[in-house]
């Protein structure tokens, strides 16, 4: 099964701010989730108390975190993705306000009823 892949304009603006080696990695990882139908822990994990997931990266001693959600409740029967925001994880702290901000752009996304290409 392959999936597909959408991007919303915060998530190309997060990758747009990101080095070449970042940006290398972040492509690995989602040819990963775009082609596989079980994949790591160690890049994808559900957020608790949320319906968004995180895609996880880490280079040069940090984390890039993608919130993300899909088109299923369960990631292996999920046949789209959409990248909604991403940012660089400091502290915990920091993912009740990326969470807010990824709600608000699924808000104005049509992604689930398919108006999203």
């Amino acid at each position: 099964m392959k999936r597909t892949i959408y991007k919303s304009k915060e998530f190309e603006d997060f990758y747009s701010s990101l080095n070449e080696r970042t940006r290398k990695k972040v492509e690995y990882v989602l040819q990963i989730i775009e082609n596989e139908n079980i994949v790591s822990g160690k890049f994808v994990k559900k957020l608790t108390n949320s319906d968004f997931y995180e895609l996880r990266i880490s280079t040069d001693n940090e984390y890039r975190v993608i919130n993300f959600t899909m088109d299923s409740d369960s990631f292996i029967n999920s046949t789209k993705i959409l990248l909604l925001n991403g940012f660089v994880k400091k502290s915990e702290s920091d993912y009740g306000k990326q969470i807010i901000i990824a709600q608000n752009i699924m808000n104005k996304e049509d992604f689930i009823n398919g108006n999203n290409d």
